[in-house]
């Protein structure tokens, strides 16, 4: 049995429908509530470290500044200086210059950041396939096509705060492929590690919705045809779930006109999953609830696959560049 976690940022409960997206909403999902950042609205970088330990941004101290995290101690030392000597709106166009035009990035804090802080998370103790999760990065000096892609968007994604969605794009049509693109190389992983039979818990993260989201505020045909293609890829990873494991699908917040919006959303194929998560803290205790209380355990998993079901996903992983 294996519980394979997947991380939608920016899944909305307001956007999705039971009849539309069978796999998005699955057997039982409701809205829960999300936590709101200081600059006003939700935070993926303050999220998901959220979502894995259970604590708030200010207890597990990853907090976001006008759109950076500034690890970098330089970049620490500058924003402690920023506060006191620049304006905030002339910080906030320094942290857009930073995002558009530098390989500062707000997602990359390592695992080991947690251990030195005294801060457990949902994987400490269980053997977890990790991928993409913000802020939780086990190696990194190793990026998948995802973060590459994403990292590389140029002009197709820049950070412009008197945009109405904060972000702008050359050219929504082709941000939208490869964001698209993206979803499905975390999607393929996933399915990959669920097959391997290697984990008892399998926890995913991919951004495509949420950056979509942020710059289809006047195409929303476009924002929700990602949610049509998004439910199919989904479907793919349902099915190669075993009559025993569980998928659970978790947001961060929602996104409507190009913004981020104070409602996140759980669905799972089993109610029990979702029955006591009421807010984005109550996430990792739903997740250890299950694993605590069922046998989830994908050893020998692999061998009850037929060669034939490997070889397909080998082969969509080595169509997206992954292999």
């Amino acid at each position: 049995m294996v519980l394979v976690v997947l991380g939608i940022d920016a899944l909305d409960p307001e956007l999705v429908d039971p009849a539309d997206h069978p796999n998005l909403t699955l057997d039982s999902y409701r809205s829960i509530e999300t936590i709101n950042s200081v600059e006003g609205e939700p935070s993926t970088h303050e999220l998901w470290p959220t979502i894995i330990t259970g604590l708030s941004p200010e207890e597990h101290g990853l907090e976001l500044e006008d759109g950076v995290a500034w690890e970098n101690p330089l970049l620490r030392y500058g924003s402690a200086a920023a506060s006191y000597l620049l304006p905030d709106g002339i910080q906030t166009r320094i942290g857009a210059w930073l995002l558009n035009n530098t390989g500062e990035d707000a997602f990359r804090v390592p695992a080991t950041y947690y251990q030195n802080e005294g801060i457990s998370t949902v994987f400490d103790g269980r053997e977890a396939a990790t991928i993409g999760i913000p802020n939780y990065v086990v190696d990194p000096d190793i990026e998948d096509r995802e973060h590459s892609l994403r990292r590389n968007l140029g002009n197709l994604f820049e950070r412009d705060q008197s945009a109405r969605g904060g972000h702008t794009s050359s050219d929504p049509v082709a941000f939208y492929e490869q964001c698209l693109e993206m979803s499905m190389i975390r999607l393929a992983r996933a399915r990959r590690a669920l097959r391997g039979g290697q984990k008892s818990l399998v926890f995913a993260y991919t951004s495509g919705l949420d950056l979509i989201g942020h710059v289809t505020y006047d195409q929303p045909t476009l924002q929700m045809q990602a949610y049509d293609e998004l439910d199919e890829f989904v479907g793919e990873l349902r099915d190669d779930l075993h009559e025993d494991d569980e998928l659970l699908l978790v947001s961060d917040h929602g996104l409507q006109d190009g913004v981020h919006t104070h409602e996140a959303m759980v669905a799972a194929t089993d109610n029990r999953l979702v029955d006591d998560v009421g807010s984005v803290l109550d996430v990792r205790a739903a997740i250890e609830s299950e694993l605590d209380a069922h046998d989830h355990d994908g050893s020998g998993r692999g061998q009850r696959l037929s060669m034939g079901q490997n070889d397909a996903v080998t082969s969509q992983l080595e169509d997206l560049g992954y292999m």
